[in-house]
């Protein structure tokens, strides 16, 4: 089996939303004014709630202070506004995904916290809204397993007691990849900037391409930090073998704590809930 193809036969079924895939065609033109955007956004009254719910949260700090769309956008900028546009269209794409393999409230939850740590994480990097993003998306490669090959699916799920890497070795062996670089190829499909679905690929080998070292460590770091608060699945880990050895090489490249990851997990816990909220 092969990323690109599984992707290219079920895009279809998860697509982006035609206001999204617009937007996103607008901002990639390097063209687009605010005024345009606008008039996109503000044709679905969805997502103009939510893009407004987002800019008045505590997850910028801006609480009531935007009261219309095109002051949202000259706040937040053209990348984050797509990041964020992204974000509130997403959860509904992936629709159908067997009960039995993945509970979705649980799926989202943790999804959102990884998003939320790695732009905690991030905190130093400029345009930051990527890391969300990053984090937010970075198991869509699982649901479009969930969604394709239940029965196989099944397989590597039995293996999650055993922590991540022993579910990692039961993708390579059944599928051959890992779930990482079916999501970044989808996201890759979707015109993504690369900086975003390099994260999502390599987030399991942080190491691998020094280019995308520090981006990929974040996203690894905060993956495994938001295990601690929620797992993606229901299934019990056996405690010694919960974080994966590329966990703590990411924690030691980005010079973590014991103390910065609790204030990083204290901070995310107030931020959770209101954006899982926003998103879903």
């Amino acid at each position: 089996m092969d990323p690109c193809a599984i992707v290219t036969e079920v895009r279809s079924i998860f697509s982006l939303p035609d206001v999204v895939i617009r937007i996103n065609e607008l901002i990639d033109s390097g063209e687009a004014t605010n005024a345009e955007l606008e008039k996109v956004i503000i044709n679905d009254p969805a997502l103009t709630a939510k893009l407004l719910r987002f800019a008045n949260s505590s997850y910028f700090g801006l609480s009531g202070k935007v009261d219309t769309v095109l002051r949202a956008i000259s706040i937040i900028g053209h990348k984050e506004l797509r990041n964020l546009v992204i974000a509130s269209s997403v959860t509904a794409t992936f629709r159908g995904i067997p009960s039995d393999l993945v509970n979705m409230d649980t799926f989202w939850y943790h999804s959102v916290t990884c998003g939320v740590n790695a732009r905690l994480l991030a905190s130093q990097i400029e345009s930051r809204e990527r890391f969300f993003i990053a984090g937010l998306l970075h198991g869509v490669g699982r649901l479009v397993l969930f969604s394709q090959f239940p029965k196989e699916s099944a397989k590597v799920l039995s293996c999650m007691s055993q922590g991540e890497d022993a579910a990692l070795a039961a993708e390579r062996e059944i599928f051959g990849f890992t779930h990482a670089q079916l999501g970044a190829e989808l996201l890759r499909q979707w015109r993504l900037p690369q900086n975003i679905w390099k994260m999502v690929e390599l987030q399991c080998e942080p190491m691998k391409e020094p280019e995308f070292q520090y981006d990929a460590a974040t996203l690894c770091a905060a993956v495994n930090i938001a295990n601690f608060i929620q797992p993606c699945t229901n299934q019990k880990v056996v405690s010694d073998k919960a974080i994966p050895m590329n966990a703590f090489e990411a924690w030691s490249l980005l010079g973590l704590t014991p103390e910065v990851i609790d204030n990083v997990i204290t901070v995310a816990k107030l931020q959770i809930i209101e954006v899982l909220n926003i998103v879903r």
